[in-house]
């Protein structure tokens, strides 16, 4: 019942910018805090940044703190993730995922931990490369 689709990756030279979307189905997306995580061959899956059930409250990773934005239209079920300043480090799949915690229960260390999201999309392949 419950799904989420990632969406807009591909491939773009460095210093370019892409959008990602996370739209869900079969559940009322502003019922929850989202996630956004990446995974590259070789390594662990981390945290990119996460935006509480309303959008007041957002957490970025360090490495991407600046360059990205996450955002939500609840009216449209869908959140984003808009990239810029792509660095050849940000290739990776993408996903999205739902947290049943509330961003009041913990800071960013917690809130971009994989073990705390429970329903993932596919991913979504974002390439940076010359």
């Amino acid at each position: 019942q419950v799904q989420l689709v990632e969406s807009g990756g591909g491939l773009v030279q460095p210093g370019g910018s892409l959008r990602l979307s996370c739209a869900a189905s079969g559940f009322t997306l502003d019922a929850y805090a989202i996630g956004w995580f990446r995974q590259a061959p070789g390594r662990e899956r981390e945290g990119v940044s996460s935006i509480s059930s309303s959008g007041d409250i957002t957490f970025y990773s360090d490495s991407v703190k600046g360059r990205f934005t996450i955002s939500r239209d609840n009216a449209k079920n869908t959140v984003y993730l808009q990239m810029n300043t792509l660095k050849p480090e940000d290739t990776a799949v993408y996903y999205c995922a739902t947290t049943q915690l509330h961003f009041g229960m913990g800071g960013a260390t917690e809130m971009l931990q994989p073990y705390n999201y429970d329903d993932w999309g596919q991913g979504t392949q974002v390439t940076v490369s010359s």
